[in-house]
């Protein structure tokens, strides 16, 4: 894995009542979840990038308000369609 550099101030773990572990530990997974929500990366590489699991990272994401299921419009449209065909 590549590391990563990001300067913050200094006092935004303790306002967040976050050791600074945990809150580096947190920006990560905020990384993750955030990429996968815009479909920038697939629960698969997301989990990695948090360090999860991806069953844990999809169980997780309820915690940001996230979706575990990411489809756009018309790919909803499509399974609609195609559930309408199995099941009339």
């Amino acid at each position: 894995m590549t590391d990563l550099t990001l300067k913050i101030p200094s006092d935004v773990p303790a306002l967040l009542k976050m050791s600074e572990a945990d809150f580096a530990r947190e920006a990560q997974v905020l990384l993750a979840v955030k990429l996968f929500e815009l479909g920038k990366l697939t629960s698969g590489k997301a989990a990695e990038l948090a360090g999860m699991s991806r069953t844990a990272f999809l169980y997780d994401l309820s915690r940001y308000n996230v979706s575990a299921i990411n489809l756009q419009a018309e790919e909803i449209e499509h399974e609609i369609e195609a559930a309408k065909r199995i099941a009339p």
